[in-house]
């Protein structure tokens, strides 16, 4: 016979910290697919401690937006090679996000901007009514 008495509270647990991560201030909740962010990076080196932005294209968002794993996927094209990370929207080590350009797009992921090059990768910008 199963015992369900751990298995919900091991629940119960898991939703509490995912509660806690939740009710901290999530930065990257105002960016959506298809916007061009900076994002501030903490890096340690040594013993120092210092922001690098990182600037590009929001290709996808991953995990949910209300999830304590959500994360998300920026794409940067830097003298014809293009360098992709993944950032997880909850972690303490994401500074800041700036949302520099809002563009109009039709998909809820863009690894399709993956094959174009040059001009053919540019997304059309959305501007404010």
């Amino acid at each position: 016979m199963k015992d369900f008495t751990t298995t919900n509270f091991s629940q119960n647990v898991f939703d509490f910290e995912q509660s806690q991560v939740l009710d901290k201030d999530n930065k990257t909740s105002k960016t959506e697919v298809g916007d061009y962010v900076r994002l501030g990076y903490r890096i340690a080196e040594g013993e120092k401690e210092r922001v690098q932005a990182f600037e590009g294209v929001v290709i996808a968002r991953g995990g949910g937006l209300r999830c304590a794993n959500a994360t998300i996927t920026i794409r940067r094209t830097n003298q014809g090679y293009a360098v992709e990370r993944i950032f997880p929207c909850f972690s303490p080590r994401v500074d800041y996000v700036k949302v520099l350009k809002k563009s109009k797009v039709r998909r809820a992921k863009l690894f399709y901007l993956r094959e174009l090059k040059g001009k053919k990768a540019r997304l059309k910008e959305r501007f404010a009514k």
